[in-house]
């Protein structure tokens, strides 16, 4: 068995972007598993927006990563030793493994994945939070109806790009925002969107009003701050914002830009909700069931970008996240 365990840990809280003196590279012996444990070779790791939030020292949705401690992310892996009945060394699975090659684990903490199925690091995308996400934040939370004007904003990303074309499906008008030509290309010539907006190419409040003449019905919010504040000055009457993110505010160093529109709520009695996926964990299969029939059958398209230089490459390639460099789902590959 390979003797180290590289690793990337926290060394420092950032304020605004985080910087290498954010993080920590360290190597250990790799461990071995206790009864009712398993050991799993890490080979994908999700890049998530989630992963800024989860360094502040602040109450939040799970307690923030410590200090000294290996930076918490998704993985998908290979398990290469196992004290537990439900899985022998081979198996395919994903869980919180961290930023590490290889994870240490409770059994009960690893969820088996199907190879057949679809490739390994779909299983942290589509397959995975970031498509889950996309299925209960939309149906469930904006609850959209056929011929509902639906506007998705980071919709080129993980979330956002799965999330519009489930509204498509549901008989929507579909209009993605998107940073850049090539984005908002994407969204319509492969995606099926109707319409997608650059937000680097003019006003997003003209551009909505153009598209969307007679109001957004529902707004899924993954950026939140000066779109966000857009979005509501178009809203419909009985409109829904489903609050799934705010990727603009999440290195801000001074106050997190409030909705100035948001009187717009009262008067088009629109209705505007944060949910967390987690509060869906007993409903995850369904998701992940109905998510790989549409995949299977082309109607929802799933693109990961990966990128390499296993577990040292981490921190740049977070920092890709809120450049806007990814297209779709980004992953960071650990181990062939």
């Amino acid at each position: 068995m390979i003797e180290s365990n590289h690793q990337v840990r926290l060394a420092a809280r950032p304020a605004g972007i985080p910087g290498p003196d954010t993080w920590r590279h360290t190597s250990e012996p790799v461990p071995e598993p206790d009864a009712g444990q398993i050991l799993v070779e890490v080979r994908y790791l999700s890049i998530d927006p989630a992963m800024r939030g989860w360094i502040n020292d602040r109450p939040s949705y799970v307690p923030p990563v410590g200090l000294g401690e290996v930076m918490r992310a998704a993985g998908a892996g290979c398990v290469v030793a196992s004290k537990d009945d439900r899985f022998a060394p081979g198996d395919l699975v994903t869980a919180m493994t961290g930023v590490q090659e290889f994870a240490l684990l409770a059994a009960e903490a690893a969820i088996p994945v199907d190879p057949t199925v679809a490739p390994l690091e779909r299983h942290l995308g589509a397959l995975g939070m970031s498509g889950i996400t996309a299925y209960f934040g939309l149906l469930e939370i904006g609850r959209p109806k056929s011929g509902d004007t639906v506007v998705v904003s980071g919709a080129a990303g993980a979330v956002g790009s799965i999330a519009g074309q489930i509204a498509r499906l549901q008989g929507c008008r579909v209009i993605g925002i998107a940073g850049g030509a090539e984005k908002c290309r994407w969204l319509t010539d492969q995606l099926g969107f109707d319409a997608a907006i650059d937000y680097r190419a003019g006003a997003i409040v003209d551009r909505l009003a153009e598209h969307a003449p007679d109001g957004i019905d529902v707004y899924f919010d993954n950026v939140g701050g000066e779109i966000l504040d857009a979005a509501l000055a178009r809203l419909a009457r009985r409109a829904r914002i489903v609050l799934c993110g705010g990727i603009s505010q999440y290195n801000a160093t001074g106050p997190s830009w409030g909705p100035s529109n948001y009187l717009s709520l009262l008067i088009n009695r629109a209705r505007m909700e944060g949910f967390i996926v987690f509060d869906y964990a007993a409903r995850y299969g369904e998701a992940v069931t109905q998510l790989a029939r549409w995949i299977a059958d082309g109607r929802v398209i799933a693109r990961e970008q990966v990128v390499d230089g296993g577990v040292a490459a981490f921190p740049e390639a977070l920092l890709e996240l809120f450049r806007g460099g990814n297209t779709g789902k980004l992953v960071l590959r650990v181990r062939d």
